[in-house]
């Protein structure tokens, strides 16, 4: 099949995402006005017929005081990633975007690798042997993710260091999912661990009121939030991101975005931000104030955005990124206790990759990010 490539307007490429069964929020048109900060574009690819078969998001951030671009898809772009003739697909966009100034290009490809069983990894926890989930045997393997690298690296790709905990690209490359397809809301609170269960009913007893909110609401999440920045000890972003988030996401889509805050007795005590599209939902953003802490609040929080996202059909609630680490020391080992205990999965995705157009630009670029 021969593909051609050209820029799409936001309105075919938002009609493509809808035409799929889901799609990574960061991979839809809105997602540009989110990033504000980088210039954008929309592609798509193209058959002998002329209809649209991938589409993708481009943003580019140009490089100080020259007119050329770091080209960047954010997990995508969303194409055939197991077609055989893989390159087919990438010539053209690499020619585009060279043609567009771009010195080198970054890619995210929504591929994953192989999936843990929330029994497999508290197993490997309490043995004590394995100290990274890398070290333990998936319960799930897909054989064309290996071929796909294999793929990318004789195109000339370069797959990023992963930082030695999963952290290393920009996206997470470890993240934490539970299934809902297929499985009823009892089946999927059995799944959960005791420890949770026991949270959920605490909270409920305790008067633990979870209310959706929205646009108005976005300052009292982000007082909880800069709460939790100092406490974990990360720059937390302004309140304007947020408004701006909302303002573009639910613009495209009055579901693409929600706010959930948790009260009781009238003290905000959790906030958390939720992203749909199509049959995948993400927790995005939480924060929680150590206030009260005893009653539980972001148990019962989670388990409500996970009861919405499974009334809006979704098939996969995304509890975002972990760390691969299991060693209880760790100080990045709490992200993926907390998570295990909803019973549902650890993913591996391929990672992102990088393509240099221009090898001297993208050299300086590698060594200022280090440097960072």
């Amino acid at each position: 099949m021969s593909l051609r490539l050209r820029t799409i307007s936001r309105e075919e490429h938002l009609a493509f995402i809808r035409s799929l069964p889901s799609a990574s929020h960061m991979q839809v048109p809105s997602w540009a006005d989110v990033k504000a900060e980088w210039r954008n574009e929309s592609i798509g690819w193209f058959d002998e017929q002329d209809r649209m078969v991938g589409a993708g998001l481009v943003l580019y951030r140009q490089l100080p005081k020259v007119k050329r671009y770091l080209a960047y898809l954010p997990e995508g772009p969303v194409i055939d990633w197991f077609d055989p003739n893989l390159e087919g697909w990438l010539r053209p966009m690499l020619d585009h975007l060279k043609g567009q100034g771009a010195f080198t290009v970054k890619m995210g490809p929504p591929v994953i690798i192989r999936r843990w069983q929330a029994e497999t990894i508290k197993n490997a926890i309490s043995g004590g042997e394995a100290k990274r989930l890398r070290d333990i045997e998936a319960d799930w393997y897909e054989p064309r993710a290996i071929d796909t690298a294999d793929r990318l690296r004789r195109m000339g790709w370069q797959q990023g260091e992963d930082g030695g905990a999963g952290f290393g690209d920009v996206q997470p490359r470890y993240v934490y999912q539970v299934p809902l397809a297929n499985r009823s809301l009892d089946d999927i609170l059995k799944g959960f661990n005791q420890l949770w269960r026991r949270n959920i009913k605490k909270a409920e007893k305790a008067g633990v009121e979870i209310v959706q909110g929205g646009y108005d609401d976005l300052p009292v999440f982000h007082q909880l939030y800069l709460e939790t920045a100092e406490r974990d000890k990360f720059i937390p972003r302004p309140l304007s991101y947020f408004q701006r988030q909302w303002r573009a996401l639910t613009a495209e889509d009055p579901n693409r975005m929600r706010l959930y805050l948790a009260y009781h007795e009238g003290d905000p005590l959790a906030g958390t931000t939720m992203i749909t599209v199509g049959q995948h939902v993400w927790y995005s953003y939480g924060a929680s104030t150590v206030h009260k802490r005893e009653v539980q609040p972001n148990n019962a929080i989670q388990w409500r955005m996970l009861r919405d996202a499974y009334a809006l059909g979704a098939t996969v609630y995304d509890l975002r990124g972990i760390s691969d680490t299991l060693d209880e020391t760790d100080h990045l080992f709490g992200l993926i206790r907390f998570k295990v205990g909803t019973g549902g999965q650890a993913a591996e995705y391929l990672g992102e990759w990088d393509f240099p157009l221009n090898k001297l630009l993208h050299k300086a670029l590698d060594m200022y990010m280090q440097r960072r």
